[in-house]
């Protein structure tokens, strides 16, 4: 038998803005994306974000360096002893320094941080695990060369590997935050069945790169580097924020994170955030509900950054 799907109402969700902003992404990157090759979709993308590009608040620097063999961003406002590792989304399969530029150099602008951006191979060429492998060593290289607070972040696949890395390296780290990431939850349950149909991201997406990301290999079980959500230890993780869009089929992961982190007695907070859609960093510029969605997670950086947990 076939996976039954709720049928969800978008246009009782979705208001003006946030459906003009839809509009104008579909403009460079369709709705069926992944129907296109690999160099197709990556050129799509990359227009489409260069055309949401914000600019970068005046005062933030910016240097392209490896750390660990891997290509980065670092960008900075001024001196820090605060150092945020951002990993940026894109499906496993599209997205680099140049997708996220704004994104970054407004967060260091907005937290004073160093935010230092990682530029990890992209499938089909980089397949798991030697994504999560260029994660884990640009955090090595960058944990070893700055002293003082390391904090992590990351969207969608970005997300995920922020969070699979805090997994295997959560001592060093002293805050998280998730936004709208994909962590391996239970795909019969919750927003992966009410939102599976969701503009921007749906179910069949997410398992086109699912599968383009193993290279066609069944997922690995239990694995944390894969699936933090598979993890069988979460004591011991650093305060964790999780932001999620409401119509995102990948919102449920949010809670069932945060549930797991507080069942261990740590420190984790989730904010579903209404009417919004996956990939919503984008919107702030044509939403205020996106602003408001780029407040959370620019605030909780920050928070993070003074050792904060107002939650």
């Amino acid at each position: 038998m076939g996976r039954c799907v709720s049928v969800t109402d978008y246009s009782l969700l979705l208001d003006d803005e946030v459906r003009a902003y839809i509009a104008r992404g579909a403009e460079f990157y369709p709705p069926d994306a992944v129907n296109l090759t690999i160099i197709q979709q990556r050129a799509v993308y990359d227009d489409m974000c260069a055309a949401f590009h914000a600019g970068r608040p005046e005062g933030v620097q910016t240097w392209d360096e490896p750390y660990g063999g891997v290509p980065c961003r670092r960008y900075e406002v001024g001196p820090s002893d605060v150092t945020l590792i951002y990993y940026h989304g894109g499906g496993f399969v599209v997205g680099g320094l140049h997708s996220h530029d704004d994104v970054c150099a407004e967060l260091c602008a907005r937290t004073g941080a160093r935010v230092i951006s990682v530029d990890y191979g992209l499938a089909p060429e980089t397949v798991f695990p030697a994504c999560y492998n260029d994660a884990k060593s640009a955090f090595d290289a960058i944990s070893q060369t700055y002293t003082g607070k390391i904090l992590m972040a990351g969207d969608s696949a970005g997300g995920n590997l922020a969070a699979a890395v805090t997994h295997h390296a959560r001592d060093r780290i002293a805050g998280v935050v998730l936004i709208y990431p994909g962590l391996g939850g239970d795909p019969t349950r919750g927003s992966y069945i009410t939102h599976a149909n969701a503009p921007e991201l749906n179910t069949r997406d997410m398992e086109f790169y699912k599968t383009v990301r193993t290279g066609g290999a069944v997922p690995p079980v239990g694995d944390a580097r894969f699936a933090p959500l598979h993890d069988t230890n979460f004591w011991g993780l650093p305060p964790t924020v999780i932001v999620t869009a409401q119509c995102d089929p990948l919102s449920s992961d949010g809670e069932t994170y945060r549930d797991a982190i507080t069942a261990a007695g740590g420190q984790a907070v989730w904010f579903e955030e209404a009417g919004l859609v996956h990939g919503c960093l984008r919107a702030r510029t044509m939403s205020k509900r996106g602003a408001a969605f780029f407040d959370r997670v620019a605030d909780a950086a920050s928070a993070l950054s003074r050792g904060d947990w107002p939650y």
